[in-house]
């Protein structure tokens, strides 16, 4: 298949090499093309802007970090509506807002494109093993035509609904995260304040009740001062915010997932950490 694939992050590269392993035809885009030398050194091709990388794929996927980059690589003047056509599929896997993947496949269906919103879930180990759980909404006639081409870089895929569905379960899942990752920080600073032994505290809490994948993944890497991101505190932020946005449309109160935001911030926006893991939220009690 031939594929055309905007953001070359820590997880759109991940999901490149998959697709490249996979044996399809992999054309890149990203702001800066220095980002991008590890999937071209592995097999993939480049394009010039995301017009560009339209006009010759059937695929059409991107990756990028906040809702004003989706716009921009989707509706700039040589975005990907400029030079999308009757019969192409575009996925966007980026965390960003309901409503405006609904808007964007509403756009697509006008110029006779298919488009669904398919963020992910499982960091960049994810990424790299090819194990995301992947959340779609939109068209299900077309997810059931491409659902066994999901599974070339996840291995559990989701169809919630109508365009923006997918968005809602990753606020869902994101809001779960929330208090993982606050509980896995607190704990921490909890067992080291009592002068317990942390290797001992993970292993003993990983094999009970308060098992989860934030403690197995990102546990054992605070211990060892990684703060590398999986996931940046930056982008966890930016879908906090949107998650209690989504929120206040439907009337629902979130004050654990307000919590988490306000500490977010705390280590974003007041200590500019947010190229950091989040894991990094830790921070707020340890010393570098």
């Amino acid at each position: 298949m031939k594929i055309g694939f905007i953001g070359t992050g820590v997880m759109g590269t991940g999901i490149i090499n998959n697709l490249l392993r996979a044996g399809n035809e992999v054309t890149v885009y990203n702001r800066t093309k220095a980002h991008a030398t590890s999937v071209l050194n592995n097999g993939a091709s480049w394009a010039d802007s995301p017009a560009q990388l339209t006009q010759d794929n059937d695929v059409i996927m991107s990756m990028v970090g906040f809702p004003r980059d989706v716009r921009e690589v989707y509706l700039a003047d040589n975005g990907v509506m400029s030079a999308v056509h009757p019969g192409q599929l575009l996925i966007d896997m980026t965390t960003s807002q309901p409503s405006l993947a609904a808007e964007l496949a509403k756009l697509a269906t006008k110029k006779g494109a298919t488009m669904l919103d398919a963020p992910v879930s499982g960091g960049d180990v994810g990424a790299k093993k090819g194990t995301l759980t992947i959340m779609v909404g939109g068209n299900k006639q077309t997810f059931d035509q491409y659902r066994q081409f999901f599974t070339q870089f996840g291995s559990d895929v989701h169809y919630f609904g109508t365009s923006g569905s997918g968005q809602h379960a990753k606020m869902a899942n994101q809001i779960m995260i929330a208090g993982t990752m606050t509980g896995l920080v607190e704990m921490l600073v909890y067992a080291k304040k009592a002068r317990l032994k942390l290797d001992d505290i993970l292993a003993t809490v990983g094999g009970g009740a308060a098992a989860n994948w934030s403690l197995s993944n990102y546990g054992p890497r605070i211990l060892k001062g990684d703060y590398t991101p999986g996931f940046f505190a930056k982008h966890f932020l930016k879908d906090l915010r949107i998650a209690l946005q989504e929120s206040e449309k439907m009337d629902l109160d979130l004050p654990a997932t307000k919590t988490a935001k306000h500490l977010y911030e705390l280590l974003v926006d007041n200590r500019g950490l947010g190229n950091d893991g989040t894991q990094a939220l830790v921070k707020l009690w340890w010393q570098d």
